[in-house]
């Protein structure tokens, strides 16, 4: 008899040293997405703010997804979403998408947006199978020809 994998999500602090080379490679993945340096990440010091929740997804204890949700007041911000390579196609960003999705109707969150790259197809694709539709920039977010902004209100 195999054990299989156990899959837990949790709330984590971005700058653990088990989590925070998820972000160094999301940082990476983006470099070399947008290599004129068009992208703003998030930093792990503005992770650790009171108004942001941060998740991970773990496979047997060790980190293979992340992201974020900032409460701005009236939306809440999905940031920071990044699928370990070796762990992609397997569900693994739907299943953290809900598990943010759910921290924000937790916290009495009605409305959440996005912002996303043009390069992103599968972010845009599972996005918008969750029922994001786009919006107009909101936020730090300007008008941009690779960014998209998403919006979904919750029911």
């Amino acid at each position: 008899m195999t054990n299989r994998p156990e899959l837990s999500f949790c709330i984590d602090d971005p700058s653990a040293p088990d989590v925070y080379p998820l972000i160094e490679q999301l940082d990476g993945y983006l470099s070399e997405l947008y290599p004129t340096g068009n992208i703003h990440p998030v930093s792990v010091a503005a992770l650790q703010e009171p108004n942001v929740t941060f998740i991970t997804a773990r496979v047997d204890g060790a980190p293979v997804a992340c992201g974020a949700c900032i409460d701005h007041g009236d939306y809440v911000e999905v940031k920071r979403m990044y699928v370990l390579p070796a762990c992609r196609g397997l569900g693994l960003g739907k299943q953290l998408l809900e598990a943010l999705e759910a921290q924000i109707r937790r916290n009495g969150g009605q409305l959440i947006r996005l912002e996303t790259g043009t390069a992103q197809t599968e972010a845009l694709e599972l996005y918008g199978r969750a029922g994001y539709r786009r919006c107009l920039p909101f936020g730090d977010h300007h008008a941009n020809p690779r960014s998209v902004c998403m919006e979904k209100v919750l029911v």
